[in-house]
């Protein structure tokens, strides 16, 4: 995989670095050069250029990006102004960090792909989310074991928990499914909230929106995630 990474930070070199260890290639950027000089030889690429100007952003390697970070925490108006510009480019996915509820509407309203809080995630927690591909969240339980939340492969939709025999076949256990149900704030605002189902039973029949929570060996999750969706 290959990500492009706009923001040096604490939060962003960890994230980049982390990446780059996992295998990736990993291109960081920071318009200041102590930033790019700390975190040069610990990734693939580090480029000093100033993310809101859009002449200089089409400059960097996007036709092959597969996910674009912005990772920018100290400036909200930059991150906002950058985040614009690298939708004009129409990279495959894009996610964006959000310092506030405020800084969250507006760039989910430029139509970033997702929105992380870095208070709420840690760099190394969505490094491993995104190393493993079509996870949409996981926790770490120690280095080969991990809790994840994936979407139901199609394959086993309208089966049973026992029909589909998760368990024999890749030796991973099925905690429980989460709906998405759409929910208002207090402003009226409707978004989606997870809504976790409780102990999955054995007559439990798999739908078309489910997503798993699965615990198991890290190599056990990567093979079930090889299935076709």
């Amino acid at each position: 995989m290959k990500y492009t990474i706009v923001g040096m930070g604490n939060f962003g070199a960890f994230l980049a670095q982390r990446l780059t260890e996992l295998g990736h290639e990993v291109v960081g950027v920071d318009s200041r050069p102590n930033r790019i000089e700390m975190i040069q030889d610990k990734i693939t690429h580090a480029v000093l250029l100033d993310a809101t100007d859009l002449q200089a952003v089409k400059n960097l390697p996007m036709k092959d990006c597969d996910v674009v970070i912005i990772a920018i925490g100290e400036d909200v108006g930059a991150s906002i102004m950058t985040t614009a510009i690298f939708k004009q480019l129409n990279p495959k996915r894009i996610i964006g960090r959000a310092i506030n509820q405020l800084h969250e509407t507006v760039i989910r309203a430029i139509g970033v792909d997702e929105i992380i809080h870095p208070e709420e995630e840690t760099a190394q927690r969505l490094a491993k989310r995104l190393e493993l591909k079509g996870v949409l969240d996981s926790l770490e339980i120690s280095d080969d074991y991990n809790i994840v939340e994936v979407k139901l492969p199609k394959r086993y939709i309208g089966m049973s928990l026992v029909e589909a025999n998760i368990r024999n076949e890749f030796s991973l256990n099925i905690l429980s499914t989460i709906k998405m149900k759409e929910k208002a704030n207090l402003l009226g605002m409707k978004s989606l909230k997870k809504q976790v189902t409780g102990v999955i039973k054995s007559d439990y029949i798999f739908a078309e929106e489910d997503i798993l929570l699965i615990f198991g060996m890290v190599k056990d999750i990567h093979k079930f995630l090889s299935l076709e969706s």
